[in-house]
């Protein structure tokens, strides 16, 4: 068995310890024949397991078939080739359990968490379903209609889709543009065999993480892994990552998606950001928090406090395993569109005419380490970062070394940070409001490309 079960074992600092001394609990790392990567972290704290399947497909891998990947992913939790959906229900129901599933822009989940009493009952039917899908079809009607359903109410909430639209703009005709919700057409032609092929050639061993983290005895975890997931098999080599795109950003644009009747103006303002194990990742979320990663940020002190001209701005860096992107995002009243967008402008300038003195980097640093431990203080918490760091193949150091390089950013390292990251010619726009109102106030931005917010999908 030992055999089977090749073991890394990977140290860290106690539980417990003090913010500023964070490091990520002690976990193992092991790779079946089969070619599964398996993770697995002991946490006695409280009788609870937290399982978590991660395969490296989603929309970059739809192709033309926009949502089959969130389709794929959802679809999961309707059933396994034994059990059917309210079998597996009512299993997890009647003990208290999550079952959850999904799939993002490059990953797919399948999650579950339970008391460590349940784990027997449980993962059995956790496996049946990453492995042995049914895909019933009645079920997987149901759940289409639904998703087409919300794709059209979305499209009623600007703040719901601006942000695909913005990713689209960004990224054109790439695998990264795609919409990951899919489009009203694109997921209403959808078929049972296009998620079945879609789950072979993407949901198998070689190509896949589970991770495990809670209260459990290790030894007698690596077996029932072994039993459960071992026999995995997949025909042929495995997918291998392509150039999914890089942000495209040569002159200043403008996307003016037309809602006739809109009353507000929502807007995104940025350009290209950093992949997720960038080496600035964690520096540049200090430098993100002065400019519009809280309550008290620049940007929403002047769009907010100041002028009163939305009820919130924000600004964030969203990276992807290769690229990137960043982006201020606000709303405001129709009337005020010139005047949100240029205060909002003129505020992201100050990061280059002003810099950020040492009281101000202090107090988001302060603030940074102050959010950082709660985030993976649950066992849920770290088996969905463990998940994030095996798709997106971020190193352990990145989250042991978050305080270190947090309190080693200086005035000096902030400004080169700035100049390196942070987009700021060229920029980008996204506008969805009524463009018979806005239309003039677009062109003073960029070259403008009009859109219609009713027609499918998320491209001119």
């Amino acid at each position: 068995m030992k055999k089977l079960f090749s073991i890394a074992l990977t140290c860290a600092g106690a539980a417990g310890a003090q913010a500023a001394e964070f490091k990520l609990p002690a976990y193992e790392t092991a790779k079946l024949p089969n070619g599964l990567t398996v993770y697995m972290m002991e946490r006695h704290d409280v009788p609870l397991v937290a399982v978590r399947a991660v395969v490296k497909a989603g929309a970059v891998n739809d192709g033309a078939q926009a949502g089959l990947a969130n389709l794929t992913g959802d679809g999961v939790l309707l059933g396994s080739t034994r059990h059917n959906k309210a079998h597996i229900d009512q299993a997890f129901d009647f003990r208290g359990a999550v079952l959850a599933g999904g799939s993002s822009v490059e990953q797919s989940t399948v999650a579950a968490n339970f008391a460590r009493k349940d784990t027997d009952a449980l993962l059995p039917l956790f496996a049946e379903l990453v492995q042995e899908p049914s895909f019933d079809a009645a079920e997987l009607d149901k759940l289409r209609t639904r998703k087409v359903n919300g794709l059209k109410q979305a499209k009623e909430s600007p703040r719901q889709v601006v942000g695909t639209y913005y990713r689209a703009m960004l990224f054109g005709k790439s695998a990264y543009a795609n919409p990951p919700s899919g489009t009203i057409n694109s997921l209403s032609a959808l078929k049972q065999d296009d998620v079945k092929a879609f789950h072979k050639r993407y949901f198998r061993p070689d190509n896949a993480a589970l991770i495990v983290v809670g209260d459990f005895d290790p030894a007698e975890m690596r077996r029932k892994v072994e039993a459960l997931f071992g026999q995995w098999k997949a025909d042929g080599p495995a997918p291998q990552r392509a150039d999914y795109g890089k942000v495209q950003a040569a002159q200043p644009r403008v996307w003016l998606v037309n809602k006739a009747d809109a009353i507000e103006t929502t807007f995104m303002i940025g350009g290209p950001g950093i992949a997720r194990n960038d080496p600035d990742y964690v520096p540049l979320q200090v430098l993100n928090t002065v400019l519009g990663g809280r309550f008290t940020s620049w940007l929403n002190d002047e769009l907010r406090v100041n002028s009163g001209l939305t009820y919130g701005a924000n600004s964030s860096f969203t990276p992807l395993s290769q690229a990137g992107t960043f982006a201020i995002s606000s709303f405001t009243a129709l009337p005020k569109t010139e005047a949100a967008l240029d205060l909002a402008l003129k505020t992201y300038e100050r990061l280059w005419s002003k810099g950020i003195d040492k009281a101000t980097l202090d107090s988001a640093k302060a603030y940074v380490k102050g959010q950082f431990p709660p985030r993976y203080e649950t066992s849920e918490q770290l088996a969905s970062l463990l998940g994030d760091m095996y798709a997106n193949d971020v190193s352990r150091s990145q989250i042991d070394n978050f305080m270190r390089d947090v309190d080693s950013l200086t005035p000096e390292r902030a400004k080169q940070l700035v100049e390196k990251h942070f987009p700021r010619k060229n920029l980008q726009m996204v506008l969805v409001g009524k463009a018979a109102d806005i239309g003039k106030v677009a062109a003073k931005y960029g070259s403008v490309t009009n859109l219609e917010i009713t027609a499918d999908g998320f491209q001119p």
